[in-house]
């Protein structure tokens, strides 16, 4: 499995984790809640669906309502995906997990967004290995910068000093959220329950608008294939 074929996989059992949802309100949350899946279609999305019913980490059910109990001629009734036992189990384990894959570029953002169901032990070693890394790679861009200056024509140079400049910003930011959890340790202590359940240290939601949030669109035919 490629590494965005396993982000697409957990992200998408930590938003059923919230609630059940069929297909075209989890693509939605996936392009408005994380950046990072806007290019991703229901081409990609459905086979990760299969492949976590397959594992049992899914099930599949008919839903509810007017359009699920007389669907218009020739349409299906719409699929409705729901975390087993077993999916809440494997994220849960996903989402304790604080090695490289968690803080590189292409996963933390992913990580971050499910930060509220995360306990603040891993967040903070999430945080801290994610400064650590941009830490080293801001130091071999300054090396590097330092080495080339005087070969390199003034765009060049320019682009250079932005992307060192845009890793900086991350990292003032990297050092204002772990000061900020300390804090919040300092005054509450550590949140007791597992990642089960949501930081009531900050009422943090990890960015992730809650169900009730996100007003359901009138929905385009979304049948499970």
């Amino acid at each position: 499995m490629s590494r965005r074929s396993g982000i697409l996989e957990f992200a998408v059992l930590g938003l059923l984790r919230e609630s059940p949802m069929h297909g075209y309100e989890l693509r939605k949350r996936l392009n408005t809640s994380l950046g990072v899946f806007r290019a991703f279609s229901y081409g990609t999305l459905y086979p990760c669906l299969k492949t976590l019913v397959a594992n049992g980490w899914l099930i599949e059910e008919q839903g509810t309502g007017p359009e699920a109990t007389a669907p218009l001629a020739g349409r299906r009734a719409k699929i409705v995906y729901r975390l087993t036992a077993e999916g809440k189990e494997h994220f849960e384990e996903l989402l304790s997990q604080t090695g490289p894959d968690a803080y590189e570029d292409e996963t933390f953002a992913a990580r971050f967004a499910f930060f509220g169901q995360t306990s603040r032990d891993v967040r903070m070693r999430v945080l801290e290995g994610r400064r650590s890394r941009l830490e080293e790679r801001l130091e071999k861009m300054r090396a590097s910068l330092a080495r080339t200056r005087e070969r390199l024509d003034d765009y060049t140079l320019e682009l250079q000093r932005h992307g060192m400049e845009s890793v900086e910003r991350e990292v003032r930011w990297l050092n204002e959220l772990i000061e900020s959890e300390r804090a919040g340790r300092d005054r509450k202590g550590p949140v007791s329950g597992g990642t089960a359940q949501q930081d009531t240290t900050t009422g943090a939601t990890g960015g992730l608008p809650r169900p009730g949030d996100d007003p359901r669109p009138d929905t385009p035919d979304d049948t499970a294939t």
